[in-house]
């Protein structure tokens, strides 16, 4: 998608690509409308948490974004490309977008350090000490270079979702989607990968997440986007939410998850 551009005194201006743009966008499961009419704009830089009752589509729609799950109508564009069925254009965008599941996803028969320089080296051709390099960087960066030679299941549950999430960063992508990172984990595990993730939007760094933490979105969020039954059914600063959701869904939602 080409960027807007503006006229200005003569001299048209280009206007910034957003990171993210879903324009009516479907996802069908049979009969079952998981995503329904879904219009979403995410500048670079920016923040996102999306919320909502169990089965509204929100993992649905981080899915989409990278083509982990096609949507059948619609339009999606990431950083102005189009994602469609051309590999090269799905490439792309999956080089842009980490993904850091509720699962961890790491292999179990390769080290930290192995899960993490295996896409770059395999992906983006990088030599085997360059990516050691860039590996143990994100390490430090999320605070376990310590554990760089050890195997997922010799880990804490929030250290391999720390590890999850240095080896999305390896990848350098633009975006980070997160479905429910903290989910899986045991309440004692939950703050040091809120921590991590925090730094990273200290950083700048766009970020989409799925997420039940209310407090990490009430600090780090620029924008909540409550879901319900397939559509998004308001958006707003995280002040404007918490205190004044204008919705009678999300008012139901907000009083069960915060008392």
């Amino acid at each position: 998608m080409a960027a807007d551009i503006e006229g200005g005194q003569g001299q048209p201006r280009m206007r910034e690509v957003a990171a993210v743009q879903m324009e009516a966008v479907y996802k069908y499961y049979g009969d079952f409308t998981a995503l329904n009419e879904i219009d979403l704009k995410v500048a670079r830089g920016e923040k996102i948490v999306i919320c909502g009752p169990s089965g509204s589509g929100k993992s649905t729609l981080i899915r989409c974004i990278n083509h982990i799950e096609k949507h059948d109508q619609g339009l999606i564009y990431i950083n102005g490309t189009e994602l469609d069925d051309q590999r090269k254009n799905i490439d792309a965008i999956r080089r842009d977008t980490g993904m850091v599941f509720q699962s961890f996803n790491l292999f179990p028969h390769m080290t930290t350090l192995e899960n993490c320089i295996l896409a770059p080296m395999t992906v983006n051709g990088m030599a085997k000490e360059e990516a050691r390099d860039l590996a143990m960087h994100f390490l430090t960066k999320v605070r376990i270079p310590e554990q760089a030679e050890k195997f997922p299941g010799q880990l804490s549950g929030g250290q391999q979702q720390r590890v999850a999430i240095a080896r999305a960063l390896c990848m350098q992508p633009k975006i980070m989607l997160f479905d429910e990172p903290t989910s899986a984990l045991d309440p004692e595990m939950v703050k040091e990968v809120l921590e991590t993730m925090k730094k990273l939007a200290e950083e700048g760094m766009t970020m989409l997440c799925v997420t039940h933490e209310m407090g990490f979105a009430r600090e780090v969020a620029d924008r909540i986007v409550f879901m319900n039954e397939g559509k998004i059914v308001e958006q707003a600063a995280p002040k404007d939410f918490f205190n004044h959701p204008a919705s009678e869904r999300a008012r139901t939602f907000l009083d069960q998850i915060l008392h």
